[in-house]
């Protein structure tokens, strides 16, 4: 069984800010966060391959729109994952006063934040497209999104105050409600009307049940309460909640669109009136 070299969980305050090459010399001697980083470069890369291969003979223009908007999720991981796996989205920040581990300094992977704020918005856009959805309900969902990636973010970052980085990780929460409400209450209405609700609860299970995981971990790992201080844990438990998010996500939804361009094509936006008036109407 592989051992970490070098455990990156909190250290002692160095009195000077790590260079970059110092960072990926940490991370390279930690062996388990390496892996971490570069299982997903690799899973990305293939998945990238396959769902190229698997829409080959996709020409319905909202089928495209899908196909499109879920690959943009590997391709967006693949380059993010370069980033954490380089040192170049890692950082190790000193914990305020008020934390568990306050005055030491942990590693934080805010590259992740990078990620998860340009790539969830793809897997709405394609959740959203399958059910149907209208430009309202769209626009809502991904910005209410992008806002809990951005004040997640800004939870990560901050080491002025405890008390701030639990208000902004409660403030990023509250966006998330919001795009839990369109998953569960909005769409699964419009994807029935749809006719593509079977595959869309699967998709809405799936995404509702791992999403809430990064939060959890959050909260639980070195930058929240510190239950768990191992960053290697952290990470992989990220990257685990990644894969499974991401590219077994992509893959069930992009295997069904496939088989059933017909049924996409069909669909047209819930809530909007596609009636053209004629020539004669006043």
């Amino acid at each position: 069984m592989l051992e970490s070299a070098v455990e990156l969980t909190p250290v002692a305050q160095t009195g000077a800010e790590l260079t970059q090459p110092e960072v990926y010399q940490r991370v390279q001697q930690d062996v388990l966060l390496n892996l971490s980083f570069w299982a997903n470069i690799a899973l990305a890369g293939l998945s990238i391959l396959f769902f190229v291969y698997l829409g080959r003979n996709v020409d319905e223009p909202r089928s495209q729109l899908i196909f499109v908007s879920t690959l943009l999720v590997p391709l967006v991981s693949i380059a993010s994952y370069v980033g954490l796996a380089s040192g170049l989205t890692i950082s190790f920040l000193e914990m305020p006063p008020g934390h568990a581990l306050a005055g030491e300094e942990v590693l934080t992977m805010w590259g992740r934040y990078l990620t998860w704020a340009l790539s969830t918005p793809m897997i709405l856009l394609a959740l959203g497209l399958l059910a149907g959805s209208n430009l309202t309900k769209l626009f809502t969902a991904i910005t209410a999104d992008i806002g809990m990636c951005v004040t997640g973010l800004a939870a990560a970052l901050t080491v002025s105050s405890h008390g701030l980085r639990w208000f902004w990780y409660l403030i990023s929460c509250t966006f998330f409600i919001v795009v839990l409400y369109v998953l569960l209450v909005e769409w699964p209405s419009d994807a029935e009307i749809a006719g593509t609700s079977e595959i869309f609860n699967t998709l809405k299970i799936l995404t509702v049940v791992l999403w809430l995981g990064y939060p959890i971990i959050w909260g639980l790992g070195s930058e929240g309460i510190a239950v768990i201080e191992s960053v290697w844990v952290t990470s992989w438990a990220y990257s685990a909640l990644d894969i499974v998010a991401k590219y077994v996500f992509a893959f069930l939804l992009l295997n069904w669109v496939a088989s059933n361009q017909s049924i996409i094509g069909e669909t047209p936006a819930t809530g909007v009136d596609t009636a053209r008036p004629t020539p004669g109407d006043d």
